[in-house]
C-alpha cells in the first residue's frame, strides 16, 4: 500500500476525531510520507515512535491495533484467565493509551489490572510476576525525547517478549485492519463487569518490600548524618519510590531537584530526559554544589535506567559511564555478600556482548562466573531463568552498558528503584572507609588495568534509513575489514550466524541469531556494530583497554574516526 492511499483511507475513517482529521488535513506531502510510509514495526521491545496521526506514528489507533494482536496471541496461548497488568509513565498520552489497551483487552474477555497512576517500569514487571499474570503492557518511551511514546510488552515471567511471541503478534497485526480489527469495550463498562481493576498502594508496598530486601541492611548512621545526596527523576515516575527507599536505608540529607520532581511529559527543564546525557544533570549539579552534596543520582522517565555523578579529585562532579557504574556495583555486591556470608553457591553475573570486559575481570576475581547475553534484559531474564531452573547457577547481578541494572528475583527487567538504593548504599559504604566512588574506580583500574568505552550513534533517518542500515550491515558482513584504524583485526564474531572467524580457524559461538558484528583487535580493543532495536540508528561500540586513561583515549579517538566514516 502506498502512503497516499493509506493517508486517504485514514482521512475517510469514521474512527478519527475532528482534531485528528485536522492534523491530517494540515500535512504537506513530506509529512504524509513520514506518517504513512509504513507501519511501526512490532518487535521484542514492542512499539516506539513519534506521536501523531498515521500508520508510522504512535496514536490510539495503533495502540488498539497492537493490543488486539496481543489479545489474540494471549487467547491462543490458553492463559487469558490469568489476566494482564498495565502500567504507564509521565508522557503525553500515556494514560489515554493505557486505558485504550485495557478497553481492547476487556472486549476480548481478558481482565486487566491497571495502575491507577504512573509507576516505574520495574513495578510493572513485578506486578506481572506478583499477581501471576499472563502478560503485561507498559506505555512508555523510556528515555527518548518528548516527541516519542511507546508500547512495551511483557510475558508471564515479567520479562519483555521473546522473539517468537513478538513475531506472533506482528503476524496477527498484519492480518487485522487498524480500524475495524480491534474490539473495544468502554472502560466504565469493563469496570462494572470486573474486567478492569486498579492497582495502587498495595502493589507499591509489596514491590518496595522486595526492593528493600536487596539492601545489605548495614547501619550507615556513622555517615548518614553527613552524607548528602541529590536526586532527580527528570520529571518522571521515580519521584515517589526512589526518595522513599533512599530514606529507608539511612540517607538523612536527601535533596531533590524540585523543578524536576514535577511529573511532566514535555520535560521542560531538559533537552533530553536521559541519564546518559550529562547535560541533563545541570540543575542537579547546581543544587549539589549549593548544598555541598557528595553524590548525584538521576533516573529516566520510566525509572528503569539510572545514572550517577561523583566528585573527582578536584571536587568537580563528573559523570560515570554505565559500564563503570555496573563494574563498581558488581564489585560492591560481591564484596558485601562475601563479607556478610550472603553469597549463594555458584554465583553468576550477566552482562551483554557490548558491555565492558572489566566486569568479567572483577567478577572472576571475586569468584563469580560472568556470562554474556545479547543486548536487552529479555535475554538476561531468559538466561537467568535457564540457569536457575537447571540448578546451574544463581544470578546475583545483571547489567548492560546503557545504564540498566537488575538484581533480585522479583523483576525481570532493568530497575532504577533498586539500583538507586544500592548505588547510594555503595557510595555511603565507601564514605565510611574515607573513600569516594572516584577513589574506588581508581583502585579497580590499578588492579585490572584501564578500561574506557565510547558508543558512536549513526542516525539514519527518513524513508531510506532502514534500507541504509541494512546495506551497511550487509557490506560489513560480506567484506569484513582486515584492519580498523591501522590495527589488525584478530577475530570477527558474527552473532547472526553464530560463527567466529580468525585466519587460523572458524568456530561456533554460544550465541547466534542477532544482527551484530564484533571485531576483536590485536591491541585488545573490541569494536561492535549493532543496529538499534528502538531507533533509526546503528550503534558502534568501542571498548578499549590500555596502560592508562591517555592510552585508552588515543585508541578511542582513532576508532571513532573509523566509525564516523559510515555516517557520510
Amino acid at each position: 500500500m502506498d502512503f497516499f492511499k493509506a493517508y486517504d483511507e485514514w482521512l475517510k475513517s469514521e474512527k478519527l476525531t475532528d482534531s485528528e482529521r485536522d492534523e491530517l488535513l494540515a500535512m504537506d506531502d513530506e509529512e504524509k510520507k513520514a506518517a504513512f510510509y509504513g507501519n511501526l514495526e512490532f518487535g521484542t521491545a514492542g512499539l516506539r515512535g513519534v506521536m501523531g496521526v498515521g500508520t508510522a506514528r504512535m496514536n490510539i489507533h495503533v495502540i488498539r491495533h497492537a493490543t488486539q494482536g496481543f489479545a489474540d496471541v494471549i487467547l491462543r496461548s490458553g492463559t487469558a484467565d490469568m489476566g494482564i497488568a498495565i502500567c504507564y509513565d509521565c508522557r503525553i498520552g500515556s494514560r489515554e493509551f493505557a486505558v485504550a489497551a485495557a478497553e481492547v483487552m476487556a472486549a476480548n474477555g481478558i481482565k486487566s489490572r491497571v495502575f491507577e497512576s504512573m509507576r516505574p517500569t520495574p513495578e510493572l514487571s513485578f506486578a506481572v510476576r506478583h499477581y501471576g499474570c499472563a502478560a503485561g503492557i507498559n506505555v512508555t518511551a523510556s528515555h527518548n525525547p518528548k516527541e516519542y511514546n511507546g508500547y512495551k510488552v511483557y510475558w508471564s515471567d515479567g520479562a519483555q517478549l521473546p522473539p517468537d511471541k513478538a513475531g506472533e503478534i506482528a503476524a496477527r497485526m498484519a492480518e487485522l485492519d487498524v480500524f475495524s480489527g480491534p474490539k473495544v469495550m468502554p472502560v466504565s463498562e469493563a469496570e462494572a463487569k470486573g474486567l478492569v481493576t486498579w492497582l495502587g498502594e498495595e502493589t507499591d508496598s509489596a514491590f518496595l518490600h522486595e526492593v528493600l530486601a536487596q539492601s545489605s541492611g548495614r547501619d550507615f548512621s556513622a555517615v548518614g548524618d553527613s552524607f548528602k545526596v541529590v536526586y532527580t527523576p527528570f520529571h518522571g515516575t521515580g519521584y515517589r519510590l526512589i526518595p522513599y527507599v533512599l530514606n529507608r536505608i539511612g540517607v538523612k540529607k536527601l535533596y531533590c531537584v524540585e523543578e524536576q520532581m514535577v511529573p511532566d511529559g514535555s520535560f521542560p527543564t531538559v533537552k533530553s530526559p536521559n541519564p546518559e546525557d550529562p547535560q541533563g544533570f545541570k540543575l542537579a549539579i547546581e543544587l549539589a554544589d549549593r548544598v555541598g552534596a557528595d553524590f548525584i543520582i538521576g533516573s529516566d522517565p520510566d525509572a528503569d535506567r539510572v545514572g550517577i555523578m561523583i566528585r573527582d579529585k578536584s571536587g568537580s562532579f563528573v559523570p560515570v559511564s554505565g559500564n563503570l557504574t555496573g563494574v563498581l556495583l558488581l564489585d560492591y555486591i560481591i564484596k558485601t555478600r562475601r563479607e556478610s556470608g550472603a553469597m549463594p553457591e555458584n554465583p553468576v553475573a550477566l552482562k551483554t556482548i557490548v558491555t565492558t570486559e572489566l566486569a568479567r575481570r572483577v567478577a572472576e576475581d571475586g569468584g563469580v562466573r560472568c556470562i554474556d547475553t545479547f543486548t536487552g534484559f529479555k535475554f538476561m531474564a531468559e538466561k537467568k531463568n535457564q540457569l536457575e531452573e537447571a540448578g546451574e547457577g544463581k544470578v546475583i547481578f545483571s547489567y548492560e552498558e546503557s545504564y540498566g541494572y537488575m538484581v533480585g528475583d522479583y523483576v525481570r527487567d532493568k530497575d532504577a528503584v533498586t539500583a538507586s538504593m544500592l548505588l547510594t548504599e555503595m557510595a555511603m559504604w565507601y564514605a565510611e572507609k574515607g573513600m569516594t566512588l572516584f577513589d574506588a574506580a581508581q583502585d579497580i583500574f590499578s588492579k585490572f588495568g584501564y578500561y574506557l568505552e565510547k558508543t558512536v550513534n549513526l542516525y539514519m533517518q527518513g524513508l531510506d534509513g532502514l534500507q541504509n542500515m541494512k546495506k551497511l550491515m550487509c557490506s560489513l558482513r560480506e567484506n569484513p575489514p582486515e584492519e580498523i584504524a591501522g590495527t589488525h583485526v584478530q577475530e570477527v564474531r558474527d552473532y547472526l550466524t553464530g560463527i567466529s572467524r580468525t585466519k587460523k580457524e572458524e568456530k561456533k559461538l554460544e550465541l547466534s541469531g542477532s544482527n551484530v558484528l564484533k571485531y576483536i583487535l590485536d591491541d585488545g580493543t573490541a569494536v561492535v556494530v549493532r543496529p538499534s532495536g528502538t531507533e533509526p540508528k546503528i550503534k558502534i561500540y568501542i571498548l578499549t583497554r590500555g596502560e592508562d586513561k591517555g592510552d585508552c583515549i588515543e585508541k578511542i579517538d582513532r576508532f571513532e574516526k573509523w566509525a564516523e566514516q559510515f555516517a557520510e
